[in-house]
């Protein structure tokens, strides 16, 4: 089953967060399973939203998550769960 948007965003923070908060972009390309475009186009828009920050770490570029995007994350995690107990998602997911 194709992803959606909230999806798309729930799993890109979540994998970040899951890697102690930051993460090498290409990692996260990989990690969310989205090609280059697909993970510009979301980083920059969740970048415009302060839900993600790139930052320079002894010159490598990292993605991290801000306060702001942690808390959009559990709002996701808490949508996903409602859904699932409504049943109008599946649990694999």
């Amino acid at each position: 089953m194709a992803r959606d948007k909230t999806d798309i965003i729930c799993d890109v923070l979540q994998i970040i967060s899951k890697k102690g908060g930051s993460i090498k972009p290409t990692r996260l390309m990989y990690g969310s399973n989205l090609s280059h475009k697909q993970m510009k186009l979301y980083t920059e828009e969740m970048i415009k939203k302060s839900w993600i920050k790139k930052i320079e770490n002894n010159e490598k570029q990292l993605i991290e998550i801000t306060d702001n995007g942690r808390r959009i994350l559990e709002k996701l995690l808490e949508m996903r769960e409602f859904e699932i107990t409504m049943g109008l998602r599946r649990t694999e997911e």
